[in-house]
């Protein structure tokens, strides 16, 4: 007979966000009573249905970089049991990576502990096993402070969501071939699903064996390539692989040329530093990194879940499925290559 899982109040930051709507829904599904903190829009409409939540969930608007509106809008004196942050920058460039990844997520936290809460889970992302990126130092700055805040915390870094990997779907369909850098097989990942994810980030309220650690994690089966994602469309479309390959000296070029440009442009700057991360994701696997060899180790990055990548693109050519790619696209059809951030894995 499995144990009744205990009802909490949990505040939920981050929401909005496909990994954040999962995750809500996998909360409410376990009984929990879900309070969620969201950006005040104008014209935004506080309704569930409306943002992809589900009925029953307790929507307040605030602004999530000033202290005073998160107590005021979000705690309003309530108390609550757990927090559960799936908050992210939007664009991984330094002003927007510490402003949310590091000073909002630490604000959050500091009201969330005034009212009570004794548990925190925080979506966070495997990339900061390396970090040489502004929004992975803000990440790991946030990690140390949950670490030493005197609650219950998880911190779960997965590996790359399938949207990330969706951008291409399209413009192959459409008869354009499949871009990669290099060859192809620089890096590998192991593409976790939102359910497949929403429903980890939300056990581990439950799971005593997963409080105050860092978890990687993937989804199931063996790590791919984007060169073995590509192959993996090509056979559904029921045509012969094309790839057009992309040396990663063109974007060591352009960083070099932004780079420059922004010692006098701040909007030069903020680009270079989008070509850094799409440089990053290009180049470094998402998946558990060896401290002692500095590679990345497949089969120490754990798995859950039942739902893979070559799934979700049949159901994205088959139409049973919507690519929601934001800031997750690696490949746009209209923009070409293009950097995202994980959640940005």
């Amino acid at each position: 007979m499995t144990p009744e899982r205990p009802r909490r109040e949990v505040f939920v930051v981050g929401a909005t966000g496909t990994i954040g709507r999962a995750t809500v829904h996998a909360l409410c599904a376990r009984g929990h009573r879900v309070t969620c903190l969201v950006r005040a829009r104008p014209g935004r409409t506080l309704r569930a249905a409306a943002l992809g939540l589900p009925e029953g969930v307790a929507l307040r608007a605030g602004d999530l970089t000033d202290p005073a509106s998160i107590e005021r809008d979000g705690i309003r004196g309530e108390r609550f049991d757990a927090l559960v942050s799936c908050l992210a920058s939007r664009t991984g460039e330094p002003r927007d990576a510490w402003a949310i990844d590091h000073r909002a997520q630490c604000d959050v936290l500091a009201a969330t502990l005034g009212a009570g809460v004794s548990q925190v889970v925080l979506l966070s992302a495997i990339c900061v096993q390396k970090p040489l990126l502004a929004f992975q130092h803000a990440k790991l700055a946030f990690e140390r402070e949950l670490a030493g805040c005197g609650a219950d915390w998880t911190v779960v870094r997965p590996t790359a969501f399938f949207k990330s990997l969706s951008g291409q779907v399209e413009r192959v369909r459409r008869g354009a071939p499949f871009v990669v850098f290099g060859d192809g097989t620089l890096t590998a990942c192991k593409p976790i699903a939102d359910a497949d994810l929403a429903a980890y980030l939300a056990d581990c309220l439950d799971d005593p064996g997963r409080r105050n650690r860092v978890l990687p994690i993937g989804g199931p089966g063996p790590a791919i390539t984007p060169r073995e994602q590509g192959e993996r469309l090509f056979e559904l479309l029921g045509r012969r692989p094309r790839f057009r390959q992309v040396p990663v000296g063109v974007l060591d070029a352009v960083i070099a040329v932004l780079g420059a440009g922004g010692r006098w442009a701040p909007g030069l700057a903020a680009r270079a530093e989008l070509a850094r991360i799409g440089r990053y994701y290009a180049t470094e696997s998402m998946l558990v990194l060896d401290p002692v060899t500095g590679r990345y180790d497949a089969a120490a990055t754990p798995s859950t879940g039942t739902r893979t990548l070559t799934e979700h693109y049949a159901r994205l050519l088959g139409g049973q499925a919507s690519a929601d790619l934001g800031e997750h696209a690696v490949f746009d059809a209209r923009r070409g290559a293009r950097a995202r951030q994980e959640t940005t894995p």
